[in-house]
């Protein structure tokens, strides 16, 4: 992280610029520790899962027009094993969503997690969240979100993951694409949403929303939301049970489970919003869906 950053746009014209590859790519690296913009690091609670037993790192995922990196995490010497994508919040693949891809490693996975804002922005260069927000985040279309999975997913079948046995899971930013990719992908055997947003405002980069693609997911959805969310209204989950039922029969197995007092983002160990109770409970409802439906 360069020092500069975040001070205010008069230091701005002192920061190092980004490089771009001649397709327009960052030729950018994942993030090592924390993500700056997401505060101090609580240092109590953030889980550490050490990599042991596991081929784990940074790996090159090829996409349309170049490459963008993307974090590995599986059991290691072993093949054919079922795969999740992991995707992240809004501070890109830092160590928490690293430490995420570990976890599942140790489950039996291979789980990847792939940086989704490579043409964008690099996450790991902001101290503040409404310039990462404005500047980066808010600028990624959902189609090329889509296809960036895709890629991730064939990338997994050629490196010891069976496509066939394919999961997804992922946080805030992440948990609404969980619901989009479950609509997109039709070998999508299931998703686990971690407080994802269900609606919201159409535009040219969100022309559609959860809610607005529920009756046509192609694998049910655990929905994991915090009561005390101030940012995803519960009568939003409402309106999404509604269009549920009214869909696929993976549509119609969706689930939703909603913690009483919890906040959003009560799964981040490594932030003031982790509680304990709610994210153990989430995580074994998480590693429960995925043994019933990757099989």
């Amino acid at each position: 992280m360069n020092k500069l950053e975040g001070l205010g746009p008069e230091y701005d014209s002192l920061m190092p610029p980004l490089r771009l590859n001649r397709r327009g790519f960052l030729t950018t690296s994942l993030a090592a520790g924390f993500a700056a913009a997401a505060g101090r690091v609580a240092a109590q609670t953030a889980i550490k899962t050490d990599a042991e037993g596991l081929t784990a790192g940074e790996v090159r995922i090829p996409v349309e027009g170049g490459s963008i990196p993307g974090y590995r995490a599986m059991p290691e010497g072993k093949t054919g094993l079922p795969v999740i994508l992991v995707v992240q919040e809004i501070f890109g693949v830092h160590e928490y969503i690293q430490d995420v891809c570990r976890r599942l490693a140790k489950e039996g996975y291979l789980a990847l997690a792939p940086e989704m804002y490579v043409r964008q922005g690099d996450p790991a260069r902001y101290t503040e969240i409404p310039r990462l927000l404005s500047e980066v985040v808010n600028k990624v279309p959902d189609e090329q979100v889509m296809s960036d999975l895709d890629a991730a997913v064939a990338w997994a079948g050629q490196n010891g993951g069976n496509v066939n046995r394919l999961g997804i899971t992922g946080f805030c930013w992440g948990g609404r694409v969980v619901w989009l990719y479950a609509a997109h992908n039709p070998r999508l055997k299931a998703g686990v949403a971690w407080y994802g947003k269900l609606v919201g405002e159409e535009d040219e980069l969100r022309p559609r929303h959860p809610v607005d693609v529920a009756a046509d997911i192609n694998a049910p959805v655990l929905g994991l939301y915090g009561e005390d969310d101030s940012g995803i209204p519960l009568n939003t989950i409402d309106k999404m049970k509604v269009a549920l039922a009214k869909g696929s029969e993976a549509a119609q197995a969706s689930e939703f489970v909603v913690y009483p007092a919890a906040p959003h983002a009560f799964h981040a160990d490594y932030r003031p919003s982790y509680r304990e109770d709610a994210a153990k409970s989430g995580w074994k409802r998480a590693l429960a869906w995925f043994e019933k439906y990757l099989a």
